[in-house]
């Protein structure tokens, strides 16, 4: 089983967190990292140790499936346990089951000895439910030292935030970003952003809506953190022009697309969708849909025989199609968990798919992603929203009036009726673009009359905006290419940051990093010497060293006396560390200590 280098890290950290702790712990693994490989080297690992048996779990019949066919592929045996999947053996040291099917016979999973469990691996884990984690506890009556590993793309739930305490750089959530979390740490990470630069994933690109979105300002949560239903029929019911308008949008911008996925609000909704589809190539899947059906047209579908697949709320976790290259989001989503999800359908690389095409016809960017970014979404325990809720802004040109998320920063900031920011004056706050606005809204959602011909179109008034550098186009600020001129659009300053990030996470340079924890742990090398394993933690990376104090190099030897004396020996760590892994041995070597740290752009 050959891995990936990311793969070979979070298998080192899960086990070494196993090997001091039975506190639950989890890996944050953006879709398409591999999970399978991951759970298949650390079950291997954890097997060999102890020689009894791991259970990992999964939320669907199909993700079980999936799970273990990946696994088999490895080149490994398993058993699967899962009653709607049609198996339910236990002949394998790894098995794979699904909780209801388990908690049914928890009984086999409590056993000790050999026939023990020692692992749990729980997939999608921000899922995790109260029938896992009452099967966890039943297990460990039997096994106290049960360890407990999940593994998730988006480790955030509605409501509580985090599902972790403290996160894989040593920074601890508080009770606003993570309420009563059930894992202890998050053990590794690595994000989309890293996966895409390493040529691991395809990269996502926002596209311009030429068509007019849904009204979801109606929309609100209940106390399950879900949306009203009769505010979602209210928004997306009744409104068959508008639907029509945007599939239209979605086929023309989809001409030299592979395929292509919608994601609908309801049942109703879907069937108005695909009406507007090409018949021949166009297919829906919902939880009305037949099994038999279903998997037939997503065969279909992952053959290119259908183009265009439109779904409610069971094609999100899970799916896999390589080949999709173009994400239509139709509806609204309560989390930003779901709306990366479903963002992740169209990550995967595939033979002549160079970017995977996002078109958002409602507000989940601007709400999640206020700053443009996919990958660093806002996520806050309780209520969404902020502090600040909502403002009320007046569209200079159509006069619509827009609802926004308030930006925090200018919470109590006087604004005028547009949303912008003013000072003490009553001027507006001004920057090197323009106006200031005091919210996260982008452009106007108004409806505009278009030509003098009765025809019409989404109001193109923005707030904020990205000049395109070619034509001076206003596009959208997540805007990777030009809407009128199609050219790529680079900030200077963006780029400065990327060039710097991209530095940061290839570690065979030299770079120097504060050092957030240092630990050092005794031991005995193959010949009998004394050795020194130093664990460092950095705001970038988790890794370790060894020093030799009685070696007969004189190299060693000297490397050892410069880091007692830095350290006061080994009892303060430095401020510091300049550092780099060899490419050669593949070990971390440090160069210096207590040197100015290496700093982002501003």
């Amino acid at each position: 089983m050959n891995l990936r280098p990311y793969q070979i890290e979070a298998s080192d950290a899960a086990w070494e967190w196993m090997r001091k702790s039975t506190a639950p712990s989890c890996m944050e693994l953006a879709t398409g990292a591999g999970k399978s490989l991951i759970i298949g080297d650390v079950a291997r690992r954890v097997h060999e140790a102890t020689g009894k048996k791991i259970l990992c779990l999964a939320p669907s019949a199909e993700l079980v499936v999936q799970n273990r066919d990946r696994y088999l592929a490895s080149g490994h045996r398993a058993s699967m346990f899962s009653a709607s999947a049609g198996a339910k053996e236990l002949r394998y040291s790894v098995v794979f089951g699904s909780p209801l099917t388990v908690k049914n016979r928890i009984s086999a999973f409590c056993r000790s000895g050999t026939d023990g469990y020692a692992l749990v691996v729980i997939d999608e884990a921000h899922g995790i439910t109260p029938t896992v984690q009452g099967i966890i506890a039943e297990m460990r009556q039997a096994n106290p030292n049960l360890r407990v590993l999940g593994l998730t793309a988006t480790p955030y739930r509605l409501g509580s935030g985090w599902i972790f305490r403290e996160e894989a750089e040593g920074r601890i959530n508080g009770e606003d970003t993570a309420r009563d979390p059930y894992f202890a740490k998050c053990v590794y990470k690595v994000g989309a952003r890293e996966l895409i630069d390493q040529g691991f994933l395809t990269k996502p690109v926002i596209g311009e809506i030429n068509a007019t979105g849904y009204d979801t300002a109606g929309l609100t949560t209940n106390s399950l953190g879900k949306f009203d239903a009769d505010a979602v029929d209210r928004a997306y019911h009744g409104h068959g022009r508008k639907t029509a308008a945007i599939v239209a949008d979605v086929v023309s911008q989809a001409a030299q697309r592979q395929g292509v996925m919608f994601f609908a609000a309801t049942v109703q909704h879907a069937r108005e969708v695909l009406a507007s589809l090409p018949p021949q190539i166009s297919a829906i899947v919902t939880a009305e849909t037949p099994k038999g059906e279903r998997d037939s047209l997503i065969r279909r579908f992952k053959a290119r025989d259908l183009k265009y697949m439109v779904n409610v709320s069971v094609l999100t976790v899970g799916f896999d199609a390589p080949h999709v290259d173009l994400i239509a989001i139709l509806r609204k989503t309560e989390s930003v968990g779901l709306l990366q999800q479903i963002i992740g359908r169209g990550l995967r690389i595939s033979d002549g798919k160079t970017d995977c095409l996002v078109l958002d016809y409602t507000t989940n960017l601007e709400d999640h992603c206020p700053d443009g970014d996919l990958f660093a979404p806002v996520v806050k325990a309780g209520k969404g929203g902020g502090e600040g809720g909502g403002m009320s802004c007046t569209c200079p040109v159509c006069a619509y009036e827009n609802r926004f998320t308030v930006n925090p920063q200018y919470l109590g900031v006087e604004t005028d009726a547009a949303g912008y920011a003013l000072d003490l004056d009553g001027r507006q706050m001004m920057s090197d673009f323009g106006p200031i606005p005091a919210h996260f809204g982008r452009r106007c959602m108004g409806i505009v009359q278009s030509g003098g011909r009765g025809e019409y179109e989404r109001c193109g008034y923005r707030w904020t905006f990205k000049p395109c550098p070619h034509c001076e186009a206003e596009n959208d600020i997540a805007a990777r290419y030009c809407k009128e001129c199609r050219g790529e659009i680079v900030d200077p300053n963006d780029k400065l940051k990327a060039d710097f990030k991209a530095f940061k996470k290839d570690p065979t340079q030299w770079q120097t990093d504060q050092v957030i924890s240092m630990t050092c742990k005794p031991g005995m090398s193959a010949k009998g010497n004394p050795t020194i394993r130093v664990e460092w933690v950095t705001p970038y990376r988790q890794f370790s060293t060894w020093f030799s104090p009685d070696s007969k190099s004189y190299s060693i030897k000297a490397r050892h006396e410069v880091f007692v004396k830095a350290t006061d020996d080994g009892s303060t760590p430095p401020a510091t560390i300049t550092y780099r892994k060899d490419p050669a041995t593949q070990f971390f070597e440090i160069r210096a200590y207590n040197r100015e740290a290496d700093h982002a752009p501003d």
